[in-house]
């Protein structure tokens, strides 16, 4: 008796998780901007998922309905980083589920086909699934990458040396735009060596990326007077910024998290006390006031 009741649980549960996943991938093919192609792959996933649903449902003999929040939040999810990372999120918390029906195989022979869908198929049509913004990930790590290494070290290293906040902030525009439209004209330059389809695309890919983080850095020097509390909020800054791409990349390219942020944070901080250092011996050593 216990072991039924346990298993009914189990199954109401996959019944909401599925319900879910048909509501989240029906809404996903409906979004603006969706190629036609993704719209069939993310509708053949929802009618798996729908498929699945009434499977338990045969078991529980209940209705079950989305859960509005989790799917509002999927969708948010969709509309700031991209379906496919949207998609993959889904896909990589659906491991513990797929964990489940392997516990209820023998009792509940339909649950094999359900976790072979889940294994294969779907996984099939998860990695079919293109956007241009996936596409272009690698100029993105580019120009993200190198706009925290580059600026973070750069603001770090005059603030000493100069200790104005908004001079200090007016040298990392100037110096973050420039840098920005070099980056994205070496990126435009790599491509178009490589014989990349859209090396254009790439190039604008890199400097948009490089001008977004240049902006998050610089803004901390025009808010405060203090060119300390400055440096501080840009070095909380950087480390925002390196924790959502790091979690962007982390399921987009199953790479693992900690992994990714630790290395980028140290590279970054490490180059910025370098040059913190530098700035301090040459504002000494040169005498310099302003």
């Amino acid at each position: 008796m216990d072991n039924s009741i346990e298993i009914s649980s189990k199954l109401l549960k996959f019944q909401k998780e599925e319900i879910n996943g048909y509501a989240i991938y029906s809404a996903l093919s409906k979004l603006k901007g969706v190629s036609q192609k993704n719209k069939k792959i993310l509708s053949k996933i929802a009618e798996d998922e729908l498929h699945h649903y009434n499977t338990w449902k045969k078991y529980t003999s209940k209705e079950v309905k989305p859960n509005s929040i989790v799917v509002i939040f999927f969708i948010l999810m969709a509309k700031i980083f991209g379906v496919v990372f949207c998609v993959k999120m889904m896909e990589s918390l659906e491991g513990d589920a797929q964990e489940g029906y392997k516990e209820v195989v023998n009792d509940i022979p339909e649950a094999k086909k359900v976790l072979e869908d889940e294994e294969r198929h779907e996984r099939l049509l998860v990695d079919m699934l293109k956007e241009e913004r996936i596409e272009y990930i690698s100029s993105m790590v580019l120009g993200i990458s190198d706009a925290i290494v580059e600026l973070t070290g750069a603001l770090a290293g005059v603030s000493l040396a100069l200790q104005n906040a908004k001079l200090i902030g007016i040298v990392g525009v100037v110096t973050g735009i420039s840098a920005s439209l070099s980056m994205g004209s070496s990126e435009y330059l790599s491509q178009k060596a490589d014989k990349h389809n859209h090396p254009l695309k790439a190039a604008l890919y890199t400097t948009a990326a490089y001008f977004f983080t240049v902006l998050m850095l610089v803004v901390p020097f025009f808010v405060f007077s203090s060119f300390y509390n400055a440096l501080v909020l840009m070095f909380i800054d950087a480390t925002v910024v390196i924790l959502i791409f790091s979690f962007f990349m982390s399921v987009v390219k199953e790479i693992p998290f900690k992994k990714s942020f630790f290395e980028m944070f140290f590279i970054s901080f490490t180059v910025s006390i370098i040059s913190f250092v530098i700035g301090y011996f040459a504002r000494k050593i040169l005498n310099v006031e302003i």
